[in-house]
């Protein structure tokens, strides 16, 4: 094989961001090779598919008892409420970007959904997305909003909505498209201007074109594969995923407590799911490159959306050392939504992005806040 005379324009350069295996590799062999190269890299990938299959622990599952309310094609609405309880419904918009929504019921004692009802919200639903089949590569952003908008309805028609990650520009996008259902929202790590500050997921999607993500899609046949973002993941904290928490797995071996824990997060982590073709290829398009959401020229069930539209109170929360969605773009959500004045809150908490939805100290010291928010009758929600 040739080595490559200069560098593959679409790989970032060296002080930018982590190598982002397979990738690169999948760029690299696009360019200078033919069929037969191509087929040798897609052996490769489910050969490495196959090989952590065998290594994966057993997926994870929510901590807290719950019933599955409805079942949808792209999710399973689960009510964690107690017999009986009442008030406005809240939906936790779990993040649908490569891994399940057990991160909102993490584990007893440190769960959001737990930390919700103990503080004044009892009726709590859960969006557990699906891993994507290949019925499902053609599912667009319209596919899920519809269906949110059939869970709403089926809780009355008025909900309050919380919103982690991609959960939460999917929960500004109903909000906007359907603002009389919508008492409150929370944006926790979620972006609402993608260009807004600055961040690794930021300049990889600006840096490299569109060419390429169609091409992991094509290698999916269909989908965005789990696997393929999971490594990418890692990659963006190289040291930490494939030497320190092995480091501090051996320094804590007599400990059980850190031992369960380490489990949970490993069988939450090591097991991505899914997502459509047209789906990711949409978001990363019309959302990160051409920030169509900020800009009011995003199309949500046949409307333009603007964030202008967005008219209840809102709660934002950002991670001081979240790398993948940096404060700024949480925080943009102040000039961009269209809620009355002093009615929106804001809050920067220490820690990095899943910390925010799962951290101990984010769960015992600011969420109890924000529930207490919801739950509270204002002039403009209530």
């Amino acid at each position: 094989m040739n080595k490559p005379t200069k560098k593959h324009p679409c790989i970032p350069a060296e002080n930018s961001i982590p190598l982002f295996w397979p990738f690169t590799a999948a760029m690299q062999m696009a360019e200078k090779m033919g069929t037969a190269e191509l087929d040798l890299l897609r052996k490769n990938i489910a050969f490495a598919d196959a090989a952590e299959k065998i290594t994966t622990p057993k997926p994870s599952s929510f901590a807290t008892r719950n019933k599955v309310m409805l079942d949808l094609s792209t999710q399973r609405l689960r009510d964690f409420s107690p017999e009986g309880a009442e008030g406005i419904p809240t939906i936790v918009d779990a993040p649908y970007a490569g891994h399940s929504a057990t991160i909102a019921d993490y584990h007893k004692g440190q769960s959001l959904v737990e930390t919700l009802q103990a503080n004044g919200v009892p009726r709590v639903l859960v969006t557990d997305w699906k891993s994507a089949t290949p019925a499902m590569k053609d599912f667009s952003i319209d596919t899920y909003l519809a269906e949110i908008n059939v869970c709403v309805d089926d809780l009355g028609g008025r909900v309050n909505l919380v919103g982690l990650c991609q959960g939460g520009w999917m929960s500004a996008m109903y909000a906007a498209r359907f603002p009389a259902k919508v008492r409150k929202l929370v944006l926790a790590g979620a972006p609402s201007d993608t260009q807004a500050g600055d961040g690794p997921l930021r300049r990889l999607v600006d840096q490299v074109p569109t060419r390429f993500f169609e091409e992991l899609v094509e290698l999916g046949v269909g989908l965005m594969k789990g696997r393929y973002m999971l490594q990418g993941w890692k990659n963006m904290h190289a040291e930490k995923q494939y030497f320190e928490k092995y480091l501090e797995l051996y320094r804590h071996l007599d400990d059980p407590d850190y031992l369960s824990k380490s489990e949970t997060f490993e069988r939450w982590y090591e097991n991505p799911i899914d997502l459509p073709g047209r789906w990711y290829l949409q978001a990363v398009v019309e959302l990160f490159k051409e920030n169509r959401l900020a800009k009011g020229r995003f199309t949500g069930l046949g409307r333009k959306l603007s964030l202008k539209d967005v008219t209840c109170p809102a709660y934002l929360l950002a991670g001081a050392d979240d790398d993948i969605t940096p404060k700024e773009q949480v925080f943009a959500a102040e000039t961009h939504l269209g809620s009355p004045k002093g009615s929106i809150e804001k809050a920067l908490v220490p820690g990095g992005h899943i910390g925010l939805f799962m951290g101990k100290r984010t769960l015992t010291e600011h969420w109890p806040k924000i529930a207490t928010w919801l739950a509270a009758e204002t002039a403009a929600s209530g």
